[in-house]
């Protein structure tokens, strides 16, 4: 075995995306048992050598978060025991990452502990998408490389079916994505929309007007993920209030949790773009609204460069 041999372990979180990267790269997923004890504790064995490799971990740490965290982190451990040269996370969905600052008194920066916990279980380098406060990168004292789906993203709604004198318009569905919607106007030249929206608790959300035009206009609302949908579902009907013909959403992490799939399904939404940083289980499978667009390809190009020591500067574009 050659050193510094390319080799990709996953965990039980996204085992369809690992062995999408897999087929692109065309190796084969490293061998690693992961499983739990009756108890709940993870417990992880490497079932190959590993000794002077460059490995890398696929793991989103989507729902159940804290079971995925841990055997992120466990398997990370297993692998720097085993003596791996060179450990990188690929977190395609970074959970925790809405816990970046301290909103009320006495409350914790849990992304922060989250990079702490990373780096003391071995991982040498961080690989992520749409993090959704991109400062968490300075939370880490070792490389971060923060990728975007909007490629994919943009392709889908490119690919919409509208007739050639209809018109889209981004919309952001709030302040903070402005510079996202932003960067998909800009790539696709078409105009901006934002949405101005109050918000009276966490997940709870009260959509008050739109700031620029969309009458006549294909709307297209874009964001970094989909929790509640409580946000996107209330901003359809003003749009089409406004004079939107139709609205589509496009968000990279379909986090999907509470009354999200409900609330999709009796949305006047045609369609919502996300990828498959995170898997649809149950009801979010069968819905006829969501659309899947794969990110493998950019994971796996980046894990290629990232291997290699190229440049992953134009994957950050």
């Amino acid at each position: 075995m050659s050193k510094n041999e390319l080799k990709i372990f996953t965990g039980n979180s996204n085992r369809a995306l690992a062995d999408s990267i897999c087929d692109y790269l065309q190796i084969p997923l490293g061998k690693a048992k992961v499983k739990s004890f009756s108890d709940g504790e993870t417990w992880v064995e490497v079932g190959e050598n590993v000794r002077g490799q460059d490995v890398f971990v696929i793991q989103s740490t989507s729902n159940p978060a804290n079971d995925n965290l841990m055997e992120l982190l466990v398997i990370i451990d297993a692998l720097k025991r085993a003596s791996a040269d060179r450990i990188t996370a690929v977190m395609p969905y970074y959970g925790y990452a809405r816990q970046d600052r301290k909103v009320a008194p006495r409350t914790p920066i849990s992304a922060k502990l989250v990079a702490d916990l990373l780096e003391s279980a071995g991982a040498s380098r961080i690989v992520s998408m749409d993090l959704h406060a991109a400062q968490i990168q300075g939370f880490f004292n070792i490389p971060f490389d923060h990728l975007y789906g909007s490629p994919v993203l943009i392709d889908a709604v490119r690919n919409l079916s509208i007739r050639d004198d209809e018109e889209i318009v981004i919309v952001s569905p709030d302040a903070g994505g402005v510079e996202r919607a932003r960067a998909y106007a800009k790539i696709l030249n078409c105009s901006l929309a934002i949405i101005d929206k109050r918000r009276v608790q966490a997940n709870i959300s009260q959509v008050m007007n739109v700031i620029g035009e969309v009458a006549g206009k294909v709307a297209v609302i874009v964001d970094d993920m989909i929790d509640t949908a409580g946000t996107m579902t209330q901003a359809v009907p003003v749009l089409l209030d406004q004079g939107a013909k139709k609205v589509y959403c496009a968000a990279t992490h379909p986090v999907l949790s509470g009354p999200a799939i409900e609330r999709i399904n009796q949305s006047r939404l045609e369609a919502i773009f996300v990828t498959d940083t995170i898997p649809l289980e149950g009801k979010a499978q069968e819905s006829k609204k969501i659309k899947v667009c794969s990110v493998a390809n950019i994971l796996g190009e980046a894990i290629r460069r990232v291997h290699n020591r190229d440049s992953v500067s134009s994957l950050f574009k």
